[in-house]
């Protein structure tokens, strides 16, 4: 059995998905301290989600991300990009990622879910 974990949860996606959300505690500016369940698979969506509308820099989709541990943050990053669900792009001195065509179906099919 998975065990729940705290985090903190962009505003945005905890509206979006509550069905990872088992309590919510107080919310901080733009996020909610909450009790969730699938943190793996939250975290995933934390990411795909930010990116939806637009492609970020490594320290906006960070920042705006709410995992606050930067190697987690990493782990998950990286795991999108092997997945092809996410692409980065060197360009100047900043890295850029882009949501793909496969990222956006993973995170469509979650978002049909809580519809």
């Amino acid at each position: 059995m998975m065990k729940a974990r705290l985090t903190y949860v962009p505003l945005e996606v905890a509206d979006q998905f509550e069905d990872f959300i088992i309590e919510r505690e107080e919310q901080i500016l733009d996020a909610v301290k909450a009790r969730t369940k699938d943190f793996s698979t939250l975290s995933l969506l934390k990411l795909l989600y930010h990116l939806k509308g637009n492609p970020m820099t490594f320290s906006h989709l960070y920042s705006k991300s709410k995992i606050r541990m930067k190697k987690s943050f990493l782990n998950y990053l990286h795991l999108c990009v092997n997945y092809n669900f996410i692409e980065k792009e060197t360009v100047g001195p900043n890295v850029i990622y882009t949501i793909t065509d496969k990222g956006r179906m993973m995170l469509n099919l979650f978002m049909q879910k809580s519809n």
